[in-house]
């Protein structure tokens, strides 16, 4: 490893932001913290580098300013090996900006979809981040699906927001060169969104600098800011995942070159390796095993060397290099010179066998640095500088708590550790709690090898706000999350909770460290080891299902369930809802004892006597303080433990639905809430494994529902298919969801030809308002128990379905429905049915895990009619 993150060295934000800010300061001390845990750049990461040749390494990108800029759509659309060759290679500035967070894609490890996905998928990108080196940036575009049209992109994303995003990003990073990673010219097959991010690219290249667009970035500290050159592929690309990848255009006249490097200067590790193991982050993705070895590609693993040649877009010619024209050392800035010339003689005269020599020098430079202007990348370049001189004094910080989850207005118990391997004088002056305004005095110097401990006892303040992802507080658009607080737009993740600054004197001058509390988990995955402190409510609520099915006009029993994160947690529990539905009582009394303790309260809710969709909010009261959130934890182990506590809240959908049978199987796939919209349906539903898959153990069930992806996925379906099928012909019915046309499927699927080949967004109808036809109108699927007409199909979310089969056995099985994108045609293979023997089989792309969850009312109709088939 090249280094371990121990702390953000935190430096004075910009005046004019200052000043802007000071009466939200003065009001909401929180927030105070929040800004300075931002200043200047949200990073990805920030290393203390821990070997002597890391640190000279980081001395030698110290004295270069060059930055650049990647611009892509999504998580795993970035050049890894290029991130790597620019920011290890050659100790550039380098970031990635991925417009989405990817949450509109498939999961291959698990059953997160939607705003989970869309987190784990950031958390991957951070940690790829730590790998090559580079920093990690987002807008607020959502990612909704696959798209085939540019243009449907950049009307779901209300293009002059995104837009204004990437040129604020523009403005905070302040890159010199911007790769679009992207064709901007839509081509057949080619991801809507991927071209769309080149088009924005292109697009805030030519504003960032204007004065009057976008003037509301102003106030939040920023100024314009103009890029030297924007340059996209040359001698290579792709498409991107399930993209259909054009071919790069030739390099053109003018064309910008690179010179790749083969080795980190740090470690002398290939960079072919350290960007396979950038890569390798993005499981979710591709699945567990994918990276553990190297390879090629122009996206991920190629191991450098050569010259990589990059068509210029817009801006100012080059001479053929990659930042031909720029002065790319300090000596840009009017006093710089100085400091270009004390930067040189520093990696030049540092000496591998003892850092802690160059201490002197740094601190001569760090003087210089403070004379020149404000500016963001001078800002920057004094961060660094702080964290090669804390490297230089191996000067190792944690601050630790107990447990991870504290409650706004409760004791923090924090335990503060300094150690310092040099010699030179260091005092720890004081540890200040920016978000309280306290902190501990020490006035203490360090001892060499002798850890500096010093135990305290603080206030987290009333008014901290409940943890949750920034761009997850509000509700989201069709193509757009909602961030209330601008000063956050762009940044990978929230600030911390509870920032920590330690405050150190050293020749004479203030060094100012930003750490935060941590939870140690022994045993815990590398990873996970650390858990940063969360601010939680004292109790959290939630249903039992995510999705409630309603009869038109019928009357339930709603649970609302309580869980206790501290002891003596009593109040009042209420459940409120969309106009139309009726809800009693007004609310109900809870008490629980101990931490972990549950209570489930029942409200009697009654259906509107029409079609509805809405959703149930609950809400509990406690001493005066009203909490509303519910609270889901998922982890894997190449990511840190994700928890979100998002509004406590409970989908729910009336309408006219009828389903005939009783018991239904249902085989997980790889993950999806089928099971649970069974049973709101009206179904017991049985879990299978593939050992079950004989006629004997699925007697008495009407139904075997197949999980997505699973023929993807499982190892024990393809040996019992005989044993299903069998089961079919003897009079069962089965229902395959969908499964992706790679991925080694397993075995047949089903009893007759069926098969998922060629081009997969040929395969697909993204738009969810596309028409469907009735190619079938007489068959049972679309008739009993439930009469399917056009209006079954209002409302559907993200898409209609995808990876639709590309051949089958059409004298077996009987074509459903037909559905298209707009000037498309698809094979009209959405939805096959085949009667088998006795039974039938169901084999449909139609996405149906998505538009159950999401409670849409012909999705529950349709799906009960397969079910029924036969009965």
């Amino acid at each position: 490893m090249r280094a371990t993150k121990v702390g953000r060295v935190i430096l004075n934000a910009p005046q004019r932001l200052a000043n802007v800010l000071k009466r939200r300061v003065r009001d909401n001390p929180p927030y105070l913290a929040a800004l300075l845990a931002l200043a200047p750049f949200a990073r990805a990461t920030d290393y203390i580098p821990e070997t002597p040749r890391a640190i000279q390494a980081e001395l030698k990108s110290f004295a270069t300013v060059a930055s650049v800029l990647y611009v892509a759509a999504h998580p795993d659309d970035e050049n890894n090996a290029l991130l790597a060759q620019l920011a290890r290679g050659r100790g550039y500035r380098t970031a990635y900006l991925s417009l989405t967070r990817g949450d509109g894609g498939q999961n291959e490890i698990g059953p997160e979809f939607g705003e989970k996905l869309g987190l784990a998928r950031t958390h991957e990108l951070l940690a790829a981040r730590r790998a090559d080196g580079g920093r990690q940036y987002f807008t607020r575009a959502l990612d909704y699906g696959f798209s085939k049209d540019v243009n449907e992109a950049l009307r779901l994303w209300e293009h002059e927001k995104v837009l204004g995003d990437v040129v604020r990003v523009y403005r905070l990073y302040r890159p010199d060169v911007v790769f679009a990673g992207m064709s901007p010219v839509q081509t057949p097959g080619q991801h809507g969104q991927h071209v769309a991010s080149a088009v924005l690219a292109i697009e805030a290249f030519k504003l960032a600098g204007d004065p009057t667009k976008y003037p509301e970035h102003f106030a939040d500290g920023l100024k314009p800011w103009q890029p030297k050159r924007i340059i996209g592929r040359g001698g290579g690309g792709r498409g991107g995942r399930g993209g259909g990848a054009p071919a790069a255009e030739p390099p053109a006249a003018g064309a910008v070159r690179f010179e790749m490097p083969t080795e980190d200067p740090a470690t002398g590790e290939s960079l072919g390796n350290i960007a396979s193991r950038s890569r390798s982050m993005h499981k979710t993705q591709f699945g567990l095993n994918f990276g553990a070895a190297g390879g090629g590609g122009a996206f991920g693993t190629g191991g450098g060397g050569g010259t990589a040649t990059f068509n210029l877009i817009a801006g100012d010619p080059s001479d053929g290099d990659l930042f031909g024209g720029l002065d790319t050392t300090f000596a840009r800035f009017p006093g710089g010179a100085d400091v270009a010339k004390l930067a040189d003689e520093a990696a030049a005269n540092f000496k591998l066998d003892d850092p802690a020599a160059s201490v002197p020098a740094l601190l001569a430079i760090r003087a210089k640095l403070a004379t020149l202007p404000t500016d963001p990348v001078v800002a920057d370049k004094r961060a660094q500088l702080d964290r090669i001189l804390q490297a230089c004094l191996g000067l190792d910080l944690e601050t630790t708590v107990a447990a991870a989850e504290a409650v706004p207005g409760e004791t923090l118990k924090l335990r503060h550790t300094a150690t310092v391997k040099a010699k030179e004088p260091l005092k720890l002056v004081t540890v200040r709690y920016p978000s309280s305004k306290g902190g501990e005095k020490i006035d203490a110097a360090l001892t060499p090898g002798q850890p500096l401990v010093r135990e305290a006892s603080t206030t987290l303040p009333a008014r901290t706000p409940i943890s949750q992802p920034y761009w997850l507080r509000e509700e989201a658009a069709p193509g757009l999350f909602r961030v209330d607080e601008s000063k956050l737009i762009g940044l990978a993740e929230n600030p911390p909770a509870f920032p920590v600054e330690f405050v150190f004197s050293v020749g004479g001058q203030t060094l100012v460290v930003a750490t935060e509390p941590v939870q140690i988990v022994a045993g815990a995955p590398a990873a996970q080891q650390k858990r940063k402190l969360t601010v939680i409510p004292p109790v959290s609520l939630g249903f039992p299902y995510e999705t409630e099915l309603f009869h038109l006009g019928a009357t339930k029993t709603t649970i609302v369930e309580i869980t206790a994160a501290r002891a003596g947690s009593a109040g009042t529990v209420r459940l409120t809802g969309p106009a139309g539905w009726k809800i009693s009582p007004a609310a109900q009394p809870f008490t629980l004892a101990k931490v972990g303790d549950k209570a489930r309260v029942t409200f009697t809710v009654t259906a509107p006597a029409q079609t509805a969709r809405g959703a149930l909010a609950a809400s509990a009261e406690i001493g005066g303080a009203t909490y509303h959130t519910g609270r889901s934890m998922f982890s894997y182990a190449h990511l840190p433990v994700q928890l979100l506590q998002p509004p406590a809240r409970l989908k729910v959908t009336a309408c006219d639905f009828a389903i005939r049978g009783k018991a239904v199987g249902y085989l997980p796939g790889a993950g999806d809430n089928t099971a649970e919209n069974l049973e709101q349906l009206g179904y017991t539903v049985r879990p299978l494994t593939g050992a079950d898959l004989t006629p004997e153990k699925l007697a008495g069930l009407d139904a075997v529902v197949i999980g997505v992806r699973a023929f993807n996925e499982r190892r024990d379906l393809e040996k019992n298919l005989p044993g299903l099928f069998a089961w079919v012909e003897a009079g069962g019915t089965v229902i395959a969801q969908y499964n992706r046309p790679s991925n080694n499927l397993r075995g047949p699927l089903a009893p007759y030809e069926l098969s998922i080949n060629g081009n997969a967004p040929a395969l697909r109808v993204t738009d969810e308002t596309a028409p469907v036809t009735f190619v079938a109108s007489g068959h049972p699927a679309l008739n009993l128990p439930n009469k399917i007409g056009p209006a079954d199909f209002d409302g559907w979310v993200q898409e209609r379905g995808a990876y639709f089969p590309s051949a089958w056995d059409k004298e077996r099985f009987q074509t459903i429905l037909a559905m298209s994108d707009p000037g498309e045609k698809q094979p009209d293979s959405s939805l096959l049915v085949a009667q088998h023997g006795k039974g039938y089989y169901v084999y449909t792309g139609i996405a149906f895990f998505r538009q159950l969850p999401a409670g849409v009312p012909g999705a529950y109709r349709l799906f009960a009619n397969l079910v029924s088939l036969g009965k």
